[in-house]
């Protein structure tokens, strides 16, 4: 049966009426990723109307304040449409912008950051047995560490972690870290040119201290990137590890046969 305009259909297949608990974490966090689940699965194609705010709010026991910070949020990351007077909409893919990318090279490396900002943190000394083992150092000695989240729009899409060896961080200071992609600003502030980079990708799921700061679900999907990025010489310069939310950022690439 044809949708007659403005109805939203009931999706009770997709959403199973359940009362969210605050035990579980913030409630508008619980539904942003029930809502979001079958979007980004394709359960639920484009087009496609979510149940009323009023039908949302009842079936998962929560106020409307908390279902439209979901939908906000929902809007935020592209995912809906909303309208005026109706239900949202599930958005086409297309306007949701790229989240999947290839790290061949380092022009790609640095498109993945396309209309993403980076909002820093932190810059100073930490240990980490990661980065100590990467630059061959003691695992205890401290080296200077750079955090930042990267966002597309206001939408948190992952966490990332820079380290530097200690002869390369002395050189640089936090205002020096003026560019989206940092190893662009590392070339240009220092004056060298990086050769390469080492890429190492895993999976993991995101902790609670995480899941906050991205917005996500504990143990949601998290994609990790380790790139350790080395100078002409061969030596290393930095050691970026990116946490990425797995529903917001995939990898993708072209494998040719060459089993002839």
């Amino acid at each position: 049966m044809a949708e007659e305009a403005g109805e939203a259909p009931d999706l009770s297949d997709v959403f199973a009426m359940r009362v969210l608990s605050r035990d579980d974490g913030p409630l508008y966090r619980q539904l942003l990723a029930i809502l979001r689940a079958p979007i980004t699965d394709g359960r639920l194609s484009p087009g496609t109307s979510l149940p009323r705010e009023a039908d949302l709010a009842e079936r998962f026991g929560v106020s409307l304040i908390t279902v439209r910070q979901a939908l906000r949020d929902l809007e935020s990351e592209g995912l809906i449409k909303k309208r005026a007077a109706k239900p949202a909409v599930v958005a086409e893919p297309e306007a949701r912008g790229s989240s999947s990318f290839a790290f061949k090279s380092f022009t790609e490396i640095a498109a993945s950051t396309r209309e993403r900002r980076l909002v820093i943190h932190s810059y100073r000394k930490e240990r980490s047995t990661t980065a100590a083992k990467a630059f061959g150092l003691p695992a205890d000695e401290p080296m200077p560490c750079l955090r930042a989240t990267l966002y597309l729009k206001d939408v948190p899409t992952g966490q990332t972690t820079f380290y530097f060896p200690p002869a390369i961080g002395a050189q640089l200071k936090r205002s020096d870290f003026d560019d989206v992609v940092i190893f662009r600003s590392v070339q240009r502030h220092l004056g060298i040119k990086l050769s390469g980079a080492g890429i190492t990708v895993r999976a993991d799921v995101a902790d609670q201290k995480l899941a906050e700061a991205l917005d996500y679900e504990v143990g949601g999907p998290i994609l990790v990137i380790e790139m350790l990025y080395r100078s002409a010489d061969g030596e290393p310069v930095e050691l970026t590890i990116n946490r990425n939310r797995a529903d917001l950022f995939s990898l993708s690439y072209e494998a040719p046969n060459d089993l002839v």
